[in-house]
């Protein structure tokens, strides 16, 4: 099967989207199909297990607020480019602006489509101070899921929320987490020594940025007997410096670097409400580390309160505080949440999830078939 894989970021960025398209690109690759990934940046590589992906890149600009992100021009015409790919199946990762020319040139040519809501645009909006509305927003991304055959969704929570913007049909695919590179094997003592000096090691992981509500883990950064680590870089990352002084900022951390220090944490918390799936708590509870994280969309399926971390309300500050200075005080109930972190989530292969994804793609093109050989 060929799939072409319309990205609205890639690389060199680093986030969830591009993580989930490398991931979904690789394990297709790796059974035998052909990715195609089209974006307004990266190039063309081999994937992790040698493979060719290919990368065509369409015109792009900067993202305004964001430097680091490329994202496609408006008003795209893909037709040209998807009927040299000539794919049998068209994958839209978080469609936005280059997701909309993609699923109006598939839909064009007569191919089917799955689209992938993974980021919640109108937050993101609202938190970068885009002037358009979140009712503008929604009808935006109506237009592009609706036109879509299928919509694939990461969480119940996410499901509600699109259900309730009038967009369908839906269904879950969850996303897979490298449980090899996130093991508690990957716990490297020495380091745990050299930057605790005894204390709780608590981490963030993630974009330092407005959506992910980072300030709100200063009350954190001042509790005696926590050593708060920030691993992540973006705009906000010299202000979170100043507000966070006794906080240690590695940057960004990727790869193994990354299966390290999470492995080496007591404790990851996640402030952020605005979350559809959350891939960082699956990978630090792979890694047989609790979370704390807000009891609000994504993380809502993967944190299961006192069994594998803990849920807080997500807007009283000094409730997440008093969590973090409970797991500190009390380590045997530290480590039993630790105990059932990794077993939460280690099923949760992306070989498995890229199969379901294969099985969906298989449905929406027999589909397809049917609709246009009944017409």
């Amino acid at each position: 099967m060929r799939i072409a894989l319309i990205a609205e970021t890639f690389t060199p960025a680093v986030n969830g989207v591009v993580n989930s398209v490398i991931q979904v690109a690789d394990n297709l690759a790796r059974r035998g199909h052909e990715p195609v990934v089209v974006a307004p940046s990266g190039a063309s590589y081999r994937s992790r297990s040698g493979l060719p992906v290919p990368v065509i890149r369409v015109p792009s600009v900067t993202l305004p607020g964001y430097r680091q992100v490329q994202v496609a021009r408006p008003a795209l015409d893909l037709v040209p480019i998807m009927e040299k790919i000539a794919p049998d199946v068209v994958h839209l990762a978080s469609p936005a602006l280059l997701g909309s020319a993609a699923v109006r040139a598939a839909n064009e040519l007569e191919l089917p489509t799955v689209a992938i809501y993974q980021t919640d645009l109108a937050a993101f909006a609202r938190r970068y101070h885009v002037l358009l509305s979140g009712p503008l927003v929604w009808a935006h991304l109506r237009r592009i899921h609706n036109a879509a055959d299928l919509t694939l969704v990461p969480s119940g929570a996410s499901a509600d929320q699109l259900a309730r913007q009038g967009i369908g049909p839906l269904a879950r695919w969850a996303r897979g987490v490298d449980t090899r590179r996130f093991h508690p094997d990957q716990r490297e003592e020495l380091w745990r020594r050299r930057t605790s000096g005894g204390r709780l090691l608590v981490g963030f992981v993630g974009r330092l940025a407005p959506e992910k509500q980072v300030h709100r883990l200063a009350s954190v950064s001042r509790l005696a007997g926590v050593q708060l680590v920030v691993v992540g870089d973006g705009p906000r990352r010299h202000s979170l410096q100043r507000l966070m002084p006794d906080a240690i900022f590695t940057g960004q951390l990727v790869g193994d670097d990354l299966g390290r220090v999470m492995a080496s944490l007591d404790l990851l918390v996640h402030p952020g409400t605005d979350e559809t799936f959350c891939q960082v708590v699956q990978e630090a509870l792979s890694a047989g580390v609790p979370v704390i994280a807000a009891a609000a969309g994504g993380p809502l399926d993967l944190v299961h309160d006192g069994s594998n971390g803990l849920l807080w309300r997500g807007g009283d500050t000094r409730e997440l505080a008093a969590l973090v200075q409970g797991m500190c005080q009390d380590r045997d109930r530290l480590a039993q949440l630790a105990f059932h972190a990794r077993p939460s989530v280690v099923r949760r292969t992306w070989e498995r999830v890229t199969q379901e994804l294969v099985d969906h793609y298989a449905s929406v093109a027999d589909t397809r078939r049917s609709v246009t050989r009944a017409s």
